[in-house]
C-alpha cells in the first residue's frame, strides 16, 4: 500500500552529531578523564539539560553544574585536543550510512548544518569513506551569527543548496535544531537523542526511533529498495561505548567537540 504522501521536498539538511554520528562513548570517556582531575566523576546526570546548547552554553553549564575551577574558555580549549585525537573512533549511527549512500545514489542535494566549527565537521566526516562529496554543502557554527535554535544556519544551507525552505527536509535529533528547522520554515524529522523524549517534539512533522526508520517516499524522495515492511534492513552498523546513565546515543553532552 502506497505511503500518503506527507509534502515534496527536494533537498535533505542533516545535523551532524547525533543524528549521523555516535559520538556518545567518545565525549563521555573524554569528560570522564578531565573531571577527574578534580575529583569529580561525570554520570551524565547533566546530560539532558545542556542538550542541543551552544558550545559556549554546554561548556558553562557543565562548568557550573561540577563547581570546576576553571572558565568555560579554558574548559573547551584544554578538551579539544583530547576530543580530536578520538574522532577516528566515532562511528556512524544505525541506518547513516545507508541514508547518505541512497540519497546520493538518486541525485537528492543534501548539506550537512551544525553548530560545530566547520573545520570540527570536516574533520569527523574525514573518517569516513564517500561522506564529503555526499553533501553540497556544509554550514558550521562559526560561519553563522547565531546558532540552532537560530534558524539562520539552516538558511544559509538552503541558500547554499540554491533551494527554497519550504523544499527543505530537516533531519535532526535534539529540540534546538527541530526548532531552528521549522523556524527556517521547512519540513522536520526528528530522530531523538535522549531515550523516552519523544513525546517533547511535538513541533516535528515527524517522530522516528531511528534513521532506519525514515521512510523518504513520505517526502517526495526515491524510496529504499531494500525495505522489508516489519523487518530492518542489512547494513553494518554499531553501538559502542559505555552507556551515560540517563543519556542516549546522540551526542549533545558537549557542543564545540560534538556540535548539534
Amino acid at each position: 500500500m502506497a505511503k500518503p504522501l506527507k509534502k515534496l521536498v527536494s533537498c535533505v539538511i542533516l545535523d551532524l552529531d547525533g543524528t549521523l554520528l555516535n559520538t556518545d562513548g567518545v565525549v563521555s570517556e573524554v569528560l570522564k578523564g578531565f573531571l577527574a582531575k578534580y575529583g569529580k566523576q561525570w554520570d551524565g546526570r547533566e546530560a539532558q539539560r545542556i542538550v542541543g546548547k551552544t558550545p559556549l552554553e554546554a561548556a558553562a553549564a557543565v562548568v557550573e553544574e561540577y563547581g570546576l575551577p576553571c572558565g568555560k574558555e579554558e574548559f573547551l580549549a584544554e578538551l579539544h585536543p583530547v576530543f580530536y585525537a578520538q574522532l577516528c573512533n566515532i562511528k556512524p549511527l544505525p541506518g547513516a550510512s545507508r541514508l547518505l549512500k541512497h540519497l546520493s545514489g538518486h541525485g537528492v542535494p543534501m548539506a550537512l548544518a551544525s553548530n560545530s566549527p566547520r573545520g570540527s565537521i570536516e574533520s569527523k566526516i574525514s573518517y569516513h569513506q564517500g561522506w564529503k562529496d555526499y553533501f553540497s554543502a556544509i554550514v558550521g557554527g562559526d560561519e553563522v551569527t547565531a546558532g540552532k535554535p537560530s534558524p539562520e544556519i539552516f538558511l544559509e544551507a538552503a541558500k547554499r543548496l540554491n533551494r527554497e525552505p519550504s523544499s527543505c527536509l530537516v533531519i535532526e535529533d535534539s529540540m534546538p535544531g527541530v526548532t531552528a528547522g521549522k523556524a527556517a520554515g521547512m519540513e522536520v524529522v526528528a530522530v531523538p537523542s535522549v531515550p523516552k523524549q519523544a513525546h517533547l517534539y511535538t513541533s516535528a512533522d515527524e517522530v522516528i526511533n531511528s534513521l532506519l526508520d525514515l521512510q523518504p517516499e513520505k517526502w517526495g524522495l526515491p524510496p529504499f529498495q531494500d525495505w522489508i515492511e516489519g523487518t530492518l534492513p542489512t547494513e553494518p552498523w554499531y553501538i559502542s561505548g559505555p552507556v551515560i546513565k540517563g543519556f542516549g546515543r546522540g551526542s549533545k553532552v558537549l557542543g564545540i567537540p560534538t556540535g548539534i
